[in-house]
């Protein structure tokens, strides 16, 4: 029991803000999941839409080569989450400060937040369609094997409309669109886990840290001589 109370304290900051990245990434998930029309949208403004869509790859809706693809891609999350324990393990053992462990722990619930939705949506979503909305633990089984589900995505910001000039190199008169990528919750949690990193990078790195505990080994070594020259 102290044992358990003595990790919850080291590591309580990390464990809160993944636990509540993947509460509200999950939540989101599942309740437009079951309750949206694939491509359905909701226009909340101008600029701020939910569209719910499903991509088999990469955050922002990217993709990555088919089905080998997204295999390789869910053990290579799988394997990225991993590191990333260690690392949040590595760094309070350092004593950074605690706004980089915060932002390295947002990335991590993120990966983790998308990686479940690859894990696990294929085998327990049926398939969500134009005319369907999908069903939680259908009789028929769900629509993917394990580690080949569909990441959701539902948010989408279009704020800005328009063409570029027609003298702009590559793209001249072509449409813009900003902000075009669709995500979710879990995206934006790694987007703001490097963002704050790249951010306040310096600050981090004038945290002071604690001393190593090499002075008590020299203090030791220096007993022992004193000692032997008495």
């Amino acid at each position: 029991m102290n044992k358990l109370r003595h990790i919850l304290s080291v590591y309580r900051l990390p464990l809160i803000t993944v636990f509540l990245v993947l509460l509200i990434d999950q939540f989101i998930k599942i309740y437009i999941k079951t309750h949206y029309h694939f491509g359905e949208v909701a226009r909340l403004n101008d600029g701020v839409m939910l569209y719910f869509t499903e991509n088999p790859g990469m955050a922002f809706g990217y993709e990555f080569g088919g089905d080998y693809g997204k295999l390789i891609l869910s053990v290579f999350r799988i394997i990225a989450c991993i590191v990333g324990l260690f690392y949040i393990r590595y760094i309070i053992k350092q004593g950074e400060a605690k706004g980089f462990i915060f932002a390295v722990s947002l990335i991590l619930a993120g990966a983790v937040g998308n990686i479940l939705d690859s894990m696990f949506y294929g085998l327990l979503f049926g398939q969500s369609s134009i005319n369907d909305i999908a069903e939680f633990l259908p009789a028929e089984g769900g629509y993917a094997g394990f580690l080949h589900g569909h990441v959701v995505d539902m948010f989408y910001f279009p704020l800005i409309n328009g063409h570029f000039p027609t003298w702009f190199p590559i793209w001249g008169g072509e449409e813009f669109q900003f902000f075009r990528p669709i995500f979710n919750f879990a995206d934006a949690a790694i987007s703001g886990g490097i963002g704050i990193i790249i951010l306040f990078n310096k600050s981090f790195s004038k945290v002071t840290k604690p001393t190593p505990p090499v002075v008590e080994e020299q203090n030791s070594a220096t007993s022992e001589n004193n000692l032997n020259t008495n």
